[in-house]
């Protein structure tokens, strides 16, 4: 497949552009400093979705049969890029006829407000009593505007007729890839606390191949 990926430096990207290339994949990175990357099998787009250059997404995607975003705020200075990025990108895969995108948000956004879902549900329906009562309160508490940034990203998507899917993992690591991992449809997985970024992308790729996750929330921990 001619896949593009967002934030190829990143956690998650720098995972899935490495499984998508040793798959075999076309892969296009889209990435805002190009100086960190030194692969040679990959085509580099420079785009830097905090102030997206349309004509640069728009090569960067175009063509493509998927998108993939490992797009976050890594500080609270940088909230608002999920949602503001994942915007342009919609926009300019509208403008090159293309449908497939499947981005990482977080664990607790189902319970987080967003413009689309001001009254969203107080529990996620997979928490158990420990991430309904301590974690989930304490990390929304500490990284509230980049959770209110996820959201709205995911409103963004759900807005955008495109054949989405969305991957909510809770604590994230870098422990290496195993593709064993649970998931859940529109749900967190009780007692699912942590997954390796490694695994995140695994699953990302692999819902690639799987008409049945097109406009679908998908929970996955180890």
């Amino acid at each position: 497949m001619k896949l593009t990926i967002f934030a190829a430096t990143g956690g998650v990207g720098r995972q899935l552009l490495e499984q998508a290339v040793a798959a075999g994949h076309d892969v296009t990175a889209a990435v805002r400093n190009p100086n960190k990357l030194s692969r040679q099998e990959v085509r580099i787009v420079t785009a830097d979705l905090a102030a997206a250059d349309p004509a640069a997404l728009e090569s960067a995607i175009g063509g493509a049969d998927a998108v993939l975003s490992g797009l976050g705020a890594r500080s609270v200075s940088e909230a608002g890029v999920a949602s503001h990025g994942t915007r342009a990108m919609v926009k300019a895969m509208k403008a090159t006829d293309v449908r497939r995108i499947v981005v990482v948000s977080a664990a607790p956004i189902g319970t987080v407000p967003s413009p689309g879902r001001p009254k969203p549900p107080k529990h996620d329906p997979g928490d158990g009593f420990f991430m309904r009562n301590l974690f989930s309160p304490l990390t929304k508490a500490a990284l509230r505007q980049h959770y209110a940034d996820l959201s709205a990203m995911e409103d963004v998507l759900w807005n955008s007729g495109l054949d989405w899917t969305v991957v909510r993992p809770p604590r994230l690591t870098d422990k290496p890839l195993t593709g064993t991992y649970r998931t859940a449809y529109g749900q967190n997985l009780r007692r699912g606390f942590v997954i390796s970024r490694a695994d995140v992308a695994h699953l990302m790729l692999r819902v690639l191949e799987q008409p049945q996750t097109i406009q679908q929330v998908i929970g996955i921990a180890n």
